[in-house]
């Protein structure tokens, strides 16, 4: 099933399985064979390590691929600004708090709350989707009731 990205969220996808390849791989591969030159394995707390980390790191690089096979970049020219959308960005006024605050409404692997980029599947997302300009919405979510008025939708 297709995951739909940014174009920016899918270039940092492929920038890090690149890493990941050209970079940790090796790394890993060398730790493994110090630790193999140290004698016996059985007992080789450094060679356990290096291929548990091997292991975690393969398995990074296989659900990366699987990712990018599968994503899908959104054209913006086809993103609808008239309600919330997956990537539109909103400019909301926190009724609880009296202040401004703007989410781009994202796919879950290019969330990152410190640039405002929540994951459709967020309670907070979940409650917008699907309203407009002027709107006020209540959403429930796990230390309350956050309350917010939509003040503006832009791509």
């Amino acid at each position: 099933m297709p995951t739909y990205y940014t174009k920016e969220g899918l270039e940092k996808l492929r920038e890090e399985l690149n890493r990941l390849i050209t970079i940790e791989r090796p790394n890993i591969s060398a730790q493994i064979a110090e630790a193999r030159d140290k004698g016996d394995l059985s007992e080789n707390a450094e060679y356990d390590a290096a291929k548990n980390a091997q292991g975690l790191l393969e398995l990074r690089i296989s659900k990366l691929q699987e990712i990018i096979a599968d994503a899908r970049v959104v054209d913006d020219s086809m993103i609808d600004t008239s309600k919330v959308s997956l990537f539109t960005k909103v400019l909301l006024r926190d009724l609880n708090k009296n202040c401004e605050i703007t989410y781009t409404i994202v796919s879950e692997n290019e969330a990152n709350l410190k640039e405002g980029k929540i994951s459709i599947n967020t309670p907070i997302a979940k409650g917008l989707i699907g309203k407009k300009v002027g709107d006020e919405v209540e959403i429930k979510v796990p230390v309350g009731l956050l309350k917010f008025k939509i003040l503006n939708i832009t791509k």
